[in-house]
This record gives structure tokens, C-alpha cells and sequence, in this order.
């Protein structure tokens, strides 16, 4: 009788891949990095979408004339002396690395992961020069100084997140941005101002553990109340 034939070699093991270990959603890829003149136009139209905003698009008169040469006059001080915008880009694929030849500052590259796919109506217009990303928000700030502490700090005067951008941790980037930048510094605190209204702004702001100092009131002379008491 014939040899049985010998019995077929077992089946290889399937793989166990773990559930934390396969994609899910969507990657957004973003960086923070130094503004400079050639932002201005998406500056400008930044600053607009805020006006919008806070309501107070009867106070907006700035130009991208007047923020280029203001912003980035000829022979600019160094980046933190003066005023100073970080500008948050965002792409579907990663950001190439850049020197920005800044001995301060580096640009800031961090994914985020998203459940859905962002759908941004005015991608075309915001579209970063030189490649794919588009510009997301901004924040600028400069430096002011603290007499009770002896040192230096930093103001934020704006920050902002065009609306599809909001509530995805990329104002948390800005913010922490500038206020790394400012330990880097061995600057003593930053300080911004919010409308009482914006109460999201606010429990945000509350919770990333930052003060809302309620018995403080911003006084501000502009306009012709500025002319008039220039002559007193």
C-alpha cells in the first residue's frame, strides 16, 4: 500500500496588529514660523476675519501698505525686540524643514490628528507661498516689561484662528508658541487681553491656567482724544 502522504504544513500565524497601532482619521500637518513681508496680504485679510469677529470692523483702517511698513520696515530690528508675528501653516503633507537663520527660534512642526477631514472654502486664498500649505491663524506680540518683577515680557496684541481651524488645539499652539518663547527668553510673563464676552475664550484661557484679572480695565487714548491731549 502506498505512503500516506505527509500532512500539509501548518498555516502561518496571523500577525496580531493592535488597535492603537492603525491609522485612524486624518492627518493635518502644521508649523508656526516667523512672519516676514511677503505674509503681509495674508496678514491683512487675517486681521480683517478678526474685526469680523470681535464686531469691531469700524475700527479697522490698517492696510497692507501700512502693516509692511510698519510690521517690517526697512532694516527691522531682530525678531522679539520689536513686533513680531508667528504665523500657523497647515498642510496635508509634511512641512520640509526650513532656516529661517533665527540664533532664537526654530520653526515648530507638530501633526495633529483629526477625526474628520478639515474643509476649508477659502484654501485658495490663504495658500502659503512656495508650496501647498495654507496660512491657518496668526498671533503677534511684542515686548513689554514688568517694574514689580524687573523683567522683561511679552504682550500679545492679536491672536486668531480662521474658523475652520477653531477647536482643534491649534490656538493652544500659537499661544504656547509664544509663551515658550518667552522662558526661552527668561521673560517674566505674557499678557493679552480678551472681550468679556467671548466666554469660550475666556474658560480656554482660565484652564490653560492663565489669569483673568477682573479688577484691571484697559484705558486707551486714540484718535482725536490723543491729538487733543498731546496740546494739554
Amino acid at each position: 500500500m502506498a505512503a500516506a502522504a505527509p500532512p500539509p504544513p501548518p498555516s502561518p500565524t496571523p500577525a496580531i496588529i493592535s488597535e492603537d497601532l492603525l491609522p485612524t482619521g486624518y492627518n493635518v500637518f502644521s508649523r508656526i514660523r516667523l512672519a516676514t513681508i511677503v505674509d503681509v496680504p495674508h496678514i491683512h485679510k487675517l486681521i480683517h476675519q478678526m474685526a469680523v469677529f470681535e464686531r469691531l470692523t469700524h475700527l479697522f483702517s490698517a492696510t497692507e501698505s501700512s502693516l509692511s511698513s510698519t510690521l517690517f520696515p526697512e532694516n527691522s530690528p531682530p525678531p522679539f525686540t520689536s513686533f513680531t508675528v508667528f504665523l500657523l501653516e497647515v498642510s496635508q503633507t509634511p512641512f520640509p524643514l526650513i532656516d529661517q537663520n533665527y540664533p532664537n527660534f526654530s520653526p515648530i512642526h507638530k501633526t495633529v490628528n483629526l477625526d474628520l477631514p478639515i474643509t476649508d472654502p477659502q484654501a485658495e486664498s490663504f495658500r502659503s507661498c512656495g508650496n501647498d500649505a495654507v496660512v491657518a491663524g496668526f498671533v503677534l506680540f511684542f515686548p513689554n516689561y514688568s517694574t514689580f518683577l524687573a523683567k522683561p515680557g511679552f504682550y500679545i496684541e492679536d491672536i486668531f484662528v480662521r474658523e475652520c481651524y477653531r477647536r482643534k488645539g491649534f490656538g493652544k499652539m500659537l499661544l504656547s508658541a509664544v509663551a515658550a518663547q518667552a522662558a526661552k527668553m527668561g521673560y517674566g510673563r505674557v499678557e493679552w487681553v480678551v472681550l468679556d464676552w467671548n466666554v469660550n475664550a475666556i474658560k480656554f484661557y482660565e484652564e490653560m491656567g492663565a489669569q483673568v484679572m477682573q479688577e484691571w480695565r484697559v484705558c486707551r487714548l486714540t484718535g482725536d482724544a490723543l491729538q487733543a491731549f498731546a496740546n494739554v
